[in-house]
């Protein structure tokens, strides 16, 4: 939820859409001329394209794919990009006490938000079996995934690490003003060409199509987490498709949403997941001892944070 505050007659601004990683995605950038403008659009789309054909899940010929084919039987190497997010992956997985866990994309399986039907504790056992960043051989640059039937999924942080792939790429195509914006992910180039902030609206958990707080933002990275994307809701209680790996069910006593600003958008992606998976109280906790930029809203609608409480 983004919109230029002002123009500069030495710079053309283009904002340019189009579909990837699942959702809408947006580029609003500015360049002195239209042409330099598409220049580094078309540079940030294809790798942004590259990033998905590479790490998705859906595709059969991504390394993700081979890796998750492999499990239970071979070690696969990797090329230094991949192990530098296995890596990141790992340390992620240590510092949140074992909350961040790429192979938990497994428990989806038992979750179906659209029926509004609670799987079996059974099926969720089943399916818990199988999640475990402890399980996994990472040698690097080989990995193998101890079980067959266990999968990593970069789900959790693939969009932001794009989102901040893109912001590179416009930054080496000489863009120094502009955002890009993937599926609610956002990486802030640089201002406005006036030096003035982008106004972000950040959303109500329970009012998506509406904001509960606007903040400026000049740089860095952006990302939100919530329990209302995805969710259903069973005698009265809200199940979101946040889960929590040590359990194999959605997140309980949480935070209703959470934003975290940071350099990049993949650590505050990662911030706010966390913060979500740690619960309302120690959510808060976390995201203190982060020092970063944050906001959260609690399942009752109380707003609170350092966005909040410096006003921005």
């Amino acid at each position: 939820m983004t919109k230029p505050d002002s123009h500069s007659s030495d710079h053309v601004y283009e904002s340019i859409s189009f579909h990837a990683m699942g959702g809408p995605c947006e580029l609003k950038l500015y360049a002195p001329t239209r042409g330099a403008v598409q220049a580094a659009a078309d540079a940030a789309i294809a790798e942004v394209q590259r990033i998905e054909k590479s790490y998705s899940r859906y595709r059969d010929d991504s390394i993700i794919s081979a890796i998750n084919n492999a499990a239970g039987k071979n070690f696969t190497a990797v090329d230094e990009e991949t192990a530098a997010l296995l890596d990141y992956a790992h340390a992620a997985f240590e510092q949140s006490d074992g909350l961040f866990d790429i192979t938990s994309g497994v428990l989806r399986g038992a979750w179906d938000f659209k029926s509004g039907v609670l799987p079996s504790q059974k099926r969720v056992s089943a399916l818990r079996q199988k999640v475990g960043w402890q399980k996994v051989e990472w040698r690097p640059p080989n990995i193998r995934l101890q079980q067959a039937g266990m999968e990593l999924d970069f789900g959790g942080f693939g969009k932001e690490y794009a989102a901040d792939a893109a912001a590179r790429v416009c930054k080496e195509q000489g863009i120094e003003h502009g955002l890009v914006e993937l599926g609610g992910d956002i990486h802030v180039i640089g201002p406005h060409p006036d030096g003035s902030p982008w106004r972000v609206g950040l959303r109500d958990p329970r009012e998506p199509e509406k904001a509960i707080h606007i903040i400026s933002v000049r740089q860095g990275g952006l990302a939100s987490s919530g329990d209302y994307e995805r969710f259903m809701v069973v005698e009265g209680r809200r199940y979101c498709h946040i889960l929590n790996p040590t359990t194999g069910w959605p997140v309980t006593e949480a935070l209703a949403a959470v934003s975290v600003l940071a350099p990049l958008c993949l650590i505050a992606g990662t911030g706010a997941t966390v913060a979500m998976l740690k619960g309302e109280q120690r959510g808060q906790e976390w995201l203190a001892a982060l020092g970063l930029p944050h906001m959260w809203v609690t399942s009752t609608g109380e707003l609170g944070g350092s966005l909040v409480a410096a006003g921005r």
